[in-house]
């Protein structure tokens, strides 16, 4: 048996570097004052899809993610861990895109790709936190799904079992193909880029890249078809632009801020009972908690 896995993938701005030029004005992120890197648990779920296509020769795995050009990168560290291609999503009329707009664009793209067995991506983004995505894809392609996936353990036939991590604990579900599955942090970390895949892929690139590089590589692309990624923009995808970018997104961020705790605001506390329970209730009177 042979799979055709999707891998959505997000290129995050660095959170561990927020700074004060990190928020526009008209409340979207400024990603370029910040460290662009690939969203760590969209990593874990990358990790899940290539262990699929170890288990199950034959099968493939894409990778699709949405964002400026820079985000071809993401496909590229996806090839070069084993996967076997990607679509970057990039127009000026995508960007600002709250959840609701890029699940949007997600599915109708995932529409265009047409045949796919699983939407595999991780639970949330370190830029916003919420988790939103990949169920809204779901409710979007008209799939089921499963959330908080730690392991995919199997695949027989039409039927999928999936061990997830809640809060309180273990279970383990089974679902029916096609189905979208997110990915928590605490599901094996991906594997690191393989060197053979690396000289294979290291020219990969959208046809914006090679339109802005320095030197001709014409040959190289037509000979190697596989380093040819490929872009979609709106009207590729028949998407309705209305629906994309900030004209489709309700959710705006009013502030974002950088909170770095000085010496002078932390406090020692004796590993007693007492000590304990009047932090506690500190935290709870200055609504740290509660």
């Amino acid at each position: 048996m042979s799979l055709k896995i999707i891998v959505l993938a997000k290129q995050v701005p660095d959170t561990r570097n927020v700074g004060k030029d990190a928020m526009k004005a008209d409340g979207t992120v400024n990603r370029a004052a910040l460290p662009a890197i690939f969203n760590p648990e969209d990593l874990n779920a990358l990790e899940q899809a290539l262990r699929l296509k170890d288990a199950y020769p034959g099968t493939t795995v894409t990778m699709l993610t949405m964002g400026p050009g820079r985000a071809a990168e993401i496909i590229r560290e996806g090839l070069y861990r084993g996967a076997d291609g990607g679509y970057l999503l990039t127009d000026r009329a995508f960007a600002g895109a709250d959840t609701l707009a890029t699940s949007y664009a997600l599915s109708v793209a995932i529409r265009k790709i047409k045949d796919y067995d699983l939407i595999i991506c991780g639970r949330q983004a370190i830029d916003g936190d919420t988790a939103q995505v990949g169920p809204q894809v779901a409710e979007k392609m008209g799939l089921s799904q499963i959330t908080y996936a730690e392991e995919i353990q199997k695949i027989e036939g039409k039927k999928i079992t999936v061990k997830r991590r809640l809060e309180r604990g273990i279970e383990t579900v089974e679902g029916t193909l096609p189905i979208v599955i997110t990915v928590n942090s605490s599901a094996s970390e991906c594997r690191p880029r393989n060197a053979k895949f690396v000289q294979k892929y290291k020219h990969a690139k959208t046809i914006t890249e090679k339109q802005e590089a320095d030197m001709d590589y014409t040959q190289l692309y037509d000979n190697r078809p596989y380093l040819n990624l490929v872009e979609w923009s709106v009207a590729d995808v028949n998407a309705d632009v209305v629906q994309c970018g900030l004209s489709g997104s309700p959710t705006k961020v009013k502030k974002i801020e950088n909170v770095v705790f000085q010496a002078k605001e932390s406090k020692t506390l004796e590993p007693t009972d007492n000590n304990i329970d009047e932090l506690m209730k500190e935290l709870i009177l200055n609504h740290t908690i509660g």
